[in-house]
C-alpha cells in the first residue's frame, strides 16, 4: 500500500513499532516526538521504504499540534491513517498527593491524552480524504480502573467516548474511527512496573502468563487500519490477553 500516516509518540514503545508496521507494508510514515528527538531520529532512520518524515511537537501545546499536524501532511502530500498513540502515565495516589501535586497530574494528564488527540485529530481531519482512518491508543485501565494514576484511567476512558463519537461524525465522510485498549506491554513506560517480580505479577494477570509485545499492538493497528476494517469504525479493541474481561 502507499498511505500517508501519522504516528503521534512514535518514539518508542508501540508508536515505534507500529511506525515500523506501516512502513513494512509500504506505507510513508511521519514520526512524531515530544522530547525523544535522537530515538525518533534513530526509528525514522529504521524504516522500511522511502519518503517518511520526522515532526515535533508538544501535544500539549496546541498551536504546536496544528503546525505538526499540517507538517506532516505537506511532507506526506496527505493524511491518510492517523494513530494517535502519545501519552503520558504520572502516579498520583489521592491520599500520597499535595493537593498542587493532584492539580497538576490531571492537568498534564489531560492535555497530552485527551485534549492532544482531539486536538490532532481536528487537524488531520483536514487533510484526510475518504477512506482514512483514525486509531486511538486507549487503554485497559480505561476499563478497571487506575487506582495509582486515576488522572490517565480517566483519560483512556475519554479517549474510548471520542471514538465512538467521531466514528458517528465522520461515517459519511467515509472515514472510520477505532480504538485499541493494550493491557500491560513490555514498553519503556511499563519498564518500572515490569521489572523484577513485577514482571511475574502482571503476567500472570492472563491466563496466556505473559505479557504483549510492542509489535503486536502494532499488528492489530496496523488491521484496524486497513479497507477490511471499515465496518469496525466504534470499535474499541480489547488486547490485554483475557486479563480483563467487559462485557
Amino acid at each position: 500500500m502507499d498511505r500517508a500516516v501519522l504516528i503521534t509518540g512514535a518514539s518508542r514503545g508501540i508508536g515505534a513499532a507500529t511506525a515500523h508496521a506501516f512502513a513494512a507494508d509500504g506505507d510513508r510514515v511521519a514520526v512524531h516526538y515530544s522530547s525523544s528527538r535522537e530515538a525518533a531520529e534513530k526509528v525514522l532512520a529504521a524504516l522500511p521504504g522511502s519518503g517518511h518524515v520526522l515532526v515535533h511537537a508538544d501535544l500539549a501545546d496546541p498551536e504546536a499540534v496544528q503546525s505538526m499536524v499540517d507538517e506532516a501532511a505537506a511532507g506526506l502530500g496527505r493524511i491518510d491513517v492517523l494513530v494517535n498513540n502519545a501519552g503520558v502515565y504520572h502516579p498520583h495516589r489521592i491520599r500520597e498527593t499535595t493537593y498542587a501535586e493532584w492539580q497538576q497530574a490531571w492537568a498534564d494528564t489531560l492535555a497530552v491524552n485527551l485534549i492532544g488527540p482531539a486536538n490532532a485529530t481536528w487537524c488531520a481531519v483536514r487533510h484526510m480524504p475518504r477512506g482514512g482512518r483514525i486509531i486511538n491508543v486507549s487503554s485497559r485501565g480505561a476499563f478497571r480502573g487506575e487506582p495509582n494514576q486515576p488522572a490517565y484511567g480517566a483519560s483512556k476512558a475519554a479517549i474510548v467516548s471520542f471514538t465512538q463519537s467521531l466514528a458517528r461524525a465522520l461515517g459519511p465522510d467515509g472515514i472510520a474511527v477505532t480504538a485499541i485498549a493494550p493491557g500491560w506491554t513490555t514498553t519503556d513506560m511499563a519498564a518500572e512496573n515490569l521489572a523484577g517480580e513485577g514482571y511475574d505479577r502482571r503476567r500472570l494477570e492472563s491466563p496466556l502468563a505473559r505479557v504483549a509485545a510492542p509489535t503486536e499492538v502494532a499488528a492489530a493497528i496496523l488491521y484496524l487500519a486497513s479497507p477490511a476494517a471499515e465496518f469496525a469504525t466504534g470499535t474499541i479493541l480489547d488486547f490485554n490477553g483475557a486479563s480483563h474481561l467487559r462485557l
